[in-house]
């Protein structure tokens, strides 16, 4: 197990997670601020964008540890941003987020290699349990 200089474990694993970025996509802004809100208050680095385009163009998609992607979102949904970066070969997690919870949705997402896909309004601790799990794959 890490130690930090202070000897406390939990402050080193905290310290490790720091250094790993979250991107958050989604077109809605008060769901960016919260999230990244969430993240922050839990020691994780989040980063949002308001577009999959948006998030393509950023030096981000390349190296964030972990993305949590908003489903319908104009132009480049959820979906087609996942099967862009599988053409990419970017191997990045992602946590899908949706306030459309549809059947077919889910099982493509999941096929397709997601961490997760959990229905609006989140759980807060649900949402940081899996983000944590998304950082140790």
């Amino acid at each position: 197990m890490l130690r930090s200089q202070s000897g406390n474990p939990l402050r080193a694993e905290r310290t490790r997670e720091m250094t790993k970025l979250i991107a958050i996509i989604d077109d809605d802004d008060a769901m960016q601020d919260s999230l990244r809100d969430l993240m922050e208050s839990a020691g994780v680095v989040a980063r949002c964008f308001g577009s999959a385009e948006e998030f393509l163009e950023s030096d981000l998609h390349t190296r964030a540890a972990c993305l949590i992607v908003d489903v319908r979102m104009p132009k480049m949904s959820g979906l087609q941003l996942q099967s862009r970066l599988k053409q990419e070969e970017c191997d990045i997690p992602i946590i899908f987020i949706t306030a459309y919870d549809a059947a077919a949705m889910r099982i493509q997402a999941m096929r397709e290699g997601a961490v997760e896909f959990l229905a609006k309004p989140l759980d807060h601790q649900l949402m940081l349990k899996t983000v944590r799990a998304a950082l140790d794959l």
